[in-house]
């Protein structure tokens, strides 16, 4: 899990580069002549959480109406839902799940433009959907999933700049996300503060807009790797009931950027500290801090030191986070 933490900068500057980046501007000119009405992903596990970041680019930055299909409306009822003007997107970084896989074949028979984003080009998801973006992540070495993740994350964004410039090559901003990364990854924090969470019994991550995914993804490393209950709540839902559960003894990791989801935090962290709750904040200005970009960026910065919290708390309670208990590294569902 180390080592695939530490290889993303190089997976993102691989993404970045032509031989990676001109098939998703390929596939982002043939949606942009097709012209879709609203944008439909499917996906589990992590990759949910990376379409999810998918659905709030797609409504920001192309003003499409986006969601999350439900797998099961297909694959257990039978549902043939009218999808003929919709791009329908599956992710998943093995691109092997059964039912993903009819969900896009099935999206794809009603006249829906579907795309494939996988880790594996030559996979049954892949070869299902109209259009195919390899996200270039190289072999992931640890069960739960880290490069893979942030790849996605990537390539969705490049995805939406390209469809939104009308296929045109990403915006210049992007490049430095090597570099930055590289920076994130080079600060001890997240094993400094591990420590501080050695006996928790559970915990609650928060966010809102895009980080809202980083939240949720963090939420499931923990219990991957710490087998430590982790709930994840938007900072909006947090107010609407299970702020009653958060006290000085239930931890709250909470993303909180610049931009205006960061904003919308404030109510929320206020909130927190009403209750005396302990909260670590990542962000710019946070204790595990990331550089200030664009908040349409910074996802792919948070949920590194996350990711190294993750570990180091493994670790810290004699976990193995390369091999949790009772999961594999492709899960099929039906």
């Amino acid at each position: 899990m180390a080592a695939d933490i530490a290889e993303q900068p190089e997976v993102y500057a691989r993404l970045l580069e032509p031989e990676h980046a001109d098939p998703i501007a390929r596939a982002a000119a043939a949606i942009a002549e097709r012209r879709p009405r609203h944008v439909v992903l499917t996906a589990r596990g992590t990759s949910d959480h990376a379409a999810l970041y998918g659905a709030y680019l797609a409504e920001i930055r192309l003003g499409l109406p986006a969601g999350l299909a439900s797998p099961s409306a297909v694959t257990v009822y039978g549902a043939r839902p009218d999808l003929s003007q919709a791009l329908v997107i599956g992710v998943s970084q093995s691109g092997g799940s059964p039912d993903l896989t009819e969900v896009v074949r099935v999206a794809r028979e009603s006249g829906a433009l579907t795309l494939a984003i996988t880790n594996n080009p030559d996979s049954p998801l892949a070869a299902a959907a109209e259009l195919s973006v390899d996200v270039a992540a190289g072999h992931e070495r640890a069960v739960a999933a880290t490069k893979t993740y942030t790849a996605e994350l990537l390539a969705l964004l490049l995805l939406v700049e390209s469809v939104r410039a009308g296929g045109g090559r990403p915006p210049a901003e992007l490049a430095a996300l090597p570099d930055l990364a590289s920076a994130v990854l080079a600060d001890l924090a997240p094993e400094t503060v591990a420590g501080r969470y050695r006996f928790a019994a559970r915990l609650v991550t928060t966010g809102r807009g895009y980080a809202y995914a980083t939240a949720r993804e963090a939420a499931l490393k923990l219990m991957e790797t710490s087998y430590l209950p982790a709930l994840a709540f938007s900072g909006a839902d947090l107010l609407h009931g299970p702020l009653a559960m958060t006290d000085p003894d239930v931890p709250v990791l909470a993303v909180v950027g610049s931009g205006p989801g960061g904003a919308a935090m404030g109510d929320v962290l206020a909130r927190l500290r009403e209750r005396k709750a302990d909260v670590l904040t990542v962000g710019a200005r946070g204790e595990l801090a990331v550089p200030d970009v664009d908040e349409r960026l910074a996802p792919l910065l948070d949920i590194l030191p996350l990711q190294r919290l993750a570990l180091a708390l493994a670790l810290a309670r004699g976990e193995d986070p390369d091999a949790p208990r009772g999961l594999k590294k492709v899960t099929s569902t039906l």
